[in-house]
Parts: structure tokens; C-alpha cells; sequence
């Protein structure tokens, strides 16, 4: 492959090798992805429904987030994992979604160390894991809330250290990787990956008081035989 400058990437002269432009357009390629995303979810809840009628509506939300987690970690981020090599020469539907969401982070095309590392650990550790902990919580097992915290904490800890390599770079070495439209940074780079910032949070701090509420249970009840 030959390196190619023929792109729209910030900076101007970052080197995509094999370089080729999307045949889809934006607005077909967010469709694309949305459209996936809705018939899955869709689905998933109606089979959640079914299983367990009486699921608590914040369990049912639980479950969801961990099936569309398992389904981008593996689908999306594993294409990312498997072909990172050679995603800006490729025109699978996959790697032009990626191209896009390149506009707001250039590394992604140029085999940045980090995120080829960081997202092969979550496709293929934290997809599988995201799937798994979806079955724990639709039929109610005690292993959830481990698996919950390991994975929540592994999104977060990823996601941290997302937003601070590429902020180090702007700080220390003025590189800006993303395209100065606003609805780029803020819309893809911020707004899209804010989601592994806030709901693995909550999932964390849910799952340590579940975990702290049975420790609590299970001490009062070691008390209560001692005394007899």
C-alpha cells in the first residue's frame, strides 16, 4: 500500500496508508448503524419481556446497555481489533463507519499503538463478558454484580485513558486529531464515547452497594449464630 494525503483528516498531513474515500455518505452510514443497533435492542427486549415479565424497568435498561456493549465491543471495535492494519484502505460497511468517526480522532488510521491495544482488549474481553453479564442480569444471578464492576470499571479505565492520551497530545505536543467542525469533536469524540464515562459509573457504584448491602446481610447473620 502507498501512503496517501488525499483525505479531509486533522492534521492536514497525517499519512493514511492505502488511503481510499467512503462510497457511503454520512448520513447512509449513520443509518446503517443506527438501524443494526435498534433491530437488536428491539429484539433483545422483546425476548427480555418475555423471559421475565415482572423485570424491574431499570434491570431491563441494564441488560440492554450490556447487549449493545457486547455488540459493539465485538462487532464494531473487534473489526477494528482484527483489520486496524489497513481500515483507510478498506471499504467494508465497518471500516467507512470507522472512517467517519476518524474525522473526529485521526489515530484510528494510522495504527496508533494505544487504540490498537486498547480496543482488542475490549473486543475481545469485554464483548464476550458484556453478553455474559446481560444473561446474569435478565435471569437474576448473584455472579452479575461481580462481572458488572469488572467490566464497568475496564469501560471506564479505557475510556479515561482515551480522552487523556489524546488530550496529552494537545497539551504537551499541540496536535489536534480531530476535524475543527464542532459537531466532530463534540458530537463523535465527546458526546459518543461520554456514554462509557457516565452509565459504566453508575453501574459501578450500583454493583458496590448491592455487593456492600449482602456483605452487610451476611455479617449480621454470622452475628446472630455466634450468639446462639
Amino acid at each position: 500500500m502507498t501512503a496517501s494525503a488525499n483525505h479531509s483528516y486533522y492534521p492536514p498531513n497525517v499519512v493514511i496508508d492505502g488511503y481510499v474515500a467512503n462510497t457511503l455518505s454520512t448520513a447512509q452510514i449513520l443509518a446503517i448503524f443506527t438501524t443494526t443497533l435498534t433491530a437488536i435492542l428491539g429484539s433483545c427486549f422483546v425476548l427480555i419481556r418475555r423471559a421475565r415479565p415482572s423485570m424491574p424497568a431499570t434491570e431491563v435498561a441494564t441488560a440492554l446497555w450490556f447487549v449493545l456493549c457486547g455488540v459493539i465491543h465485538l462487532g464494531l471495535e473487534g473489526h477494528y481489533a482484527r483489520h486496524e492494519h489497513h481500515i483507510g484502505a478498506s471499504s467494508h460497511v465497518l471500516s467507512q463507519l470507522w472512517k467517519e468517526y476518524s474525522l473526529s480522532d485521526s489515530r484510528y488510521l494510522t495504527r496508533d499503538s494505544f487504540l490498537a491495544c486498547m480496543e482488542a482488549v475490549t473486543a475481545f474481553l469485554w464483548g464476550p463478558l458484556s453478553l455474559l453479564c446481560a444473561y446474569g442480569v435478565v435471569r437474576g444471578r448473584a455472579w452479575r454484580h461481580p462481572v458488572q464492576s469488572i467490566i464497568s470499571l475496564g469501560q471506564l479505565y479505557g475510556d479515561v485513558l482515551y480522552y487523556g492520551t489524546c488530550t496529552y497530545e494537545f497539551a504537551v505536543r499541540g496536535l489536534e486529531f480531530s476535524r475543527p467542525e464542532p459537531y466532530y469533536f463534540v458530537g463523535y469524540y465527546v458526546f459518543l464515547n461520554a456514554f462509557w464515562i457516565v452509565i459504566p459509573s453508575i453501574l459501578l457504584l450500583s454493583s458496590a452497594r448491592a455487593t456492600t448491602n449482602a456483605f452487610a446481610k451476611l455479617e449480621k447473620l454470622e452475628g446472630r449464630a455466634k450468639k446462639h
